[in-house]
């Protein structure tokens, strides 16, 4: 009981004892002045309170010992994924990470719109597969997958996707379920989980954008700078934790670059196809594009015949 005094009850406490005399925990006040400070945060205030940086604060302990709901509302992010300081497959093939770009703007040279790429998790080896079209992934895969089991000796144990349509399809369940490999998607809205090839991606897409504004060269050589990017990438980039290249992981050789040219530098070709007037030009200015994956030739555009 108390009396109105002001607008104001006053009631006397001194004859109670022990804890119940407190009517509002320092626990509270906390986040009284949490909530006062624009939901601050804790150990911001704390630090203000104990180096008294500020006037006014109460010398309480200011202790984040409970979720602030408005807090969550309006502040909550992701969590970061961190780095694994560890190899989690010990051969080749063992898990396949899998992406797919695109479309570009400009259609390459050769009418691709998507690029479909792929890594090795245990070497981070890489290819990259030129698609018209998303709905040609899974024929692609295929004809990759046979590839790659014959020259290794290894069968694909695991591939890794996000939920795409060309993925989450028909035609990869069934041959995954055919040839027993086991597909692993990552969680929606989460490209974190299939992080490797995502690094994978914008490091293609960083080093085929610089090769291409060094000199202007035509968007539709886009894919031609990828591929190159993907070439030179497997022989220069160290895998982590092994300290090797992607090429000597997956070729057991130290791969070799004395060969190695500038993107798009000029250069002659031998015209050895028409039948040359005496004083007709040799030789045709083109354009160093990289190198071929079938042979062991430079790739080359010419710029009288307009072909690679």
């Amino acid at each position: 009981m108390g009396h109105r005094c002001e607008n104001v009850y006053a009631i006397n406490i001194s004859k109670y004892d022990g804890h119940d005399r407190c009517f509002s925990s320092m626990h509270d006040q906390s986040w009284l002045w949490h909530r006062r400070l624009g939901h601050a945060n804790m150990d911001l205030i704390s630090q203000l309170n104990k180096d008294e940086l500020v006037r006014g604060l109460p010398k309480i302990n200011f202790q984040k010992d409970k979720v602030c709901e408005a807090c969550q509302m309006g502040k909550q992010i992701k969590n970061s994924f961190k780095n694994k300081n560890f190899i989690s497959t010990s051969r080749p093939l063992e898990l396949l990470h899998m992406d797919l770009f695109g479309p570009s703007r400009t259609p390459s040279l050769g009418g691709k719109s998507y690029a479909y790429v792929i890594v090795d998790d245990f070497s981070r080896y890489t290819w990259v597969l030129f698609l018209s079209q998303k709905s040609k992934a899974f024929y692609e895969f295929s004809k990759f997958c046979n590839k790659v089991q014959n020259q290794k000796g290894f069968t694909i144990t695991c591939i890794r996707s996000d939920h795409g349509r060309e993925f989450e399809d028909f035609d990869f369940e069934e041959y995954c379920n055919k040839h027993g490999i086991n597909h692993k998607f990552s969680a929606p809205r989460t490209p974190q989980q299939n992080g490797v090839v995502e690094r994978k991606n914008r490091t293609l897409q960083e080093m085929a954008r610089t090769m291409l504004n060094e000199n202007n060269l035509l968007k539709y050589f886009w894919a031609e700078a990828v591929n190159t990017s993907c070439y030179v990438l497997n022989r220069i980039l160290l895998r982590p934790i092994l300290k090797k290249t992607p090429y000597e992981l997956w070729k057991n050789k130290k791969p070799n670059t004395s060969y190695f040219k500038v993107f798009e530098c000029k250069c002659f070709i031998l015209n050895t196809k028409d039948n040359l007037g005496k004083f007709d030009a040799k030789s045709d200015v083109g354009i160093f594009l990289g190198y071929s994956t079938s042979s062991k030739a430079f790739r080359v555009f010419n710029k009288r015949i307009m072909v690679v």
